[in-house]
């Protein structure tokens, strides 16, 4: 072709069509649930059973904890004073629920300050009163042998172990000389009183190896192992007294009467070996340092008048005649309620997380209400009823976990919740 025989073309236009991602993306769902519609209409049972594979798949069976690892400890009581210093700060805080423990972090309590701190293990460490203590091991993980352990410089800790899973866990506690490493299933207590150059530790159950420098000492239960904070000395082992067995009201019992407030509610307990008095003491927590009565008696039994319906804690301790004194029994908690006046209140409990052998228990109740959980108060109760609770380490299989509530009016309300520790 000439160039005379070509079209005249003075321009070229070119049209477009934008189309966004969103759009693209709306199409291609679309087409995806007309063609699941399709495939659901020509083969309807096969359908249902995929779609019910898929939703089981998340849902944990009802009725069991869904298990949730965490590696920090945490704060499960708390009660006066508490504050914490972490490791990687120069300030100290108040402590909180929220609040999660490491390596390295300090503890300390005011002169009424009490809290109980549960690591991932399972093991429980309760902070008394004027007491300083660091966060030194944390070493926990699923299928290895696991290693917690605090350093007290002053006060007093009162530490409890369950069953490891994983032969040659440890739990210990650290003084300025020593270390004490506490078997599964034990209960201890210690004491470091740098004022007066003196440090102990008394084995309430199970057993204990205390070791200082060259010095290696066996201790099992009701047994007390003294020695000095500083400068030479002997590990100076003696037995303790055993604390008194209590009978009566019974743990967890409710005493429905028609007047509590002029009811007198009898405590009795079993005599003590070589026991010339007992201490008796009732409060309105499991921590008691409230307490109502703490009064000492030569009887076996006492009786308390003009208490108010609630949750109440009682205890004893055994004193012989050259004045030593027991560890305090394990505490007793009862309900007393005005007969007559029984009504649901307001208790709802979301499904238990666990968090190692201790489950994790929330849910939402009335303001102002007292709830009890397997025997211990719960302190974590928000100002809109929300509540937040860890249970003491548990064993492996099937539990019950018992939520006990009662408000202001006298109602009450009982939820149970089974879990299962793996």
């Amino acid at each position: 072709m000439s160039a005379a025989d070509r079209p005249n073309i003075s321009r070229v236009e070119v049209y477009w069509h934008t189309v966004k991602y969103r759009t693209v993306v709306l199409y291609v769902v679309v087409i995806v649930a007309i063609a699941v519609s399709l495939v659901y209409l020509v083969f309807p049972e096969v359908s249902s059973r995929v779609m019910r594979a898929i939703a089981n798949a998340g849902t944990p069976p009802a009725g069991v904890a869904t298990q949730s690892f965490g590696k920090q400890a945490r704060f499960v009581n708390l009660d006066g004073k508490v504050q914490v210093k972490k490791a990687n700060s120069v300030q100290w805080v108040t402590a909180d629920y929220q609040v999660t423990l490491d390596k390295g972090d300090l503890i300390q309590t005011g002169p009424e300050g009490v809290a109980r701190i549960v690591f991932a293990d399972g093991t429980t460490y309760t902070v008394k009163g004027d007491t300083l203590v660091t966060v030194e091991e944390n070493i926990v993980s699923r299928n290895s042998a696991t290693q917690v352990g605090m350093h007290i410089t002053s006060g007093q800790v009162d530490l409890l172990t369950g069953s490891w899973n994983v032969p040659g866990s440890k739990a210990q506690v650290s003084f300025e000389n020593a270390v004490a490493s506490v078997n599964a299933n034990s209960r201890a207590a210690v004491v470091s009183d740098p004022q007066h150059n003196e440090q102990q530790i008394t084995i309430d159950s199970g057993s204990a190896v205390l070791n200082r420098g060259d010095q290696h000492v066996d201790i099992g239960q009701f047994e007390r192992a003294t020695f000095p904070a500083k400068g030479s000395g002997e590990i100076v082992t003696t037995q303790v007294l055993a604390p008194p067995e209590l009978l009566q009201p019974l743990d967890l019992a409710p005493i429905i009467v028609p007047d509590p407030k002029h009811a007198s509610v009898h405590f009795e307990w079993k005599p003590a070996a070589t026991a010339k008095t007992y201490e008796f003491q009732l409060g309105t927590t499991n921590m008691f340092n409230h307490l109502l009565i703490d009064q000492k008696t030569d009887a076996t039994s006492a009786d308390a008048v003009g208490l108010e319906p609630g949750n109440y804690f009682w205890r004893v301790r055994a004193i012989d005649d050259k004045g030593n004194v027991s560890d305090p029994s394990d505490p007793y908690k009862f309900i007393l309620a005005a007969q007559g006046k029984e009504q649901q209140m307001l208790l709802d409990v979301a499904p238990p997380e666990l968090e190692g052998n201790v489950v994790e228990v929330t849910g939402r109740t009335e303001p102002g209400a007292a709830l009890i959980i397997n025997g211990e108060q719960v302190a974590d109760i928000q100002s809109d009823g929300t509540f937040r609770f860890f249970t003491q380490p548990m064993t492996r299989g099937s539990h019950t976990i018992v939520i006990t509530g009662q408000n202001r009016r006298g109602g009450t309300n009982i939820k149970r919740v089974e879990v299962v520790i793996p």
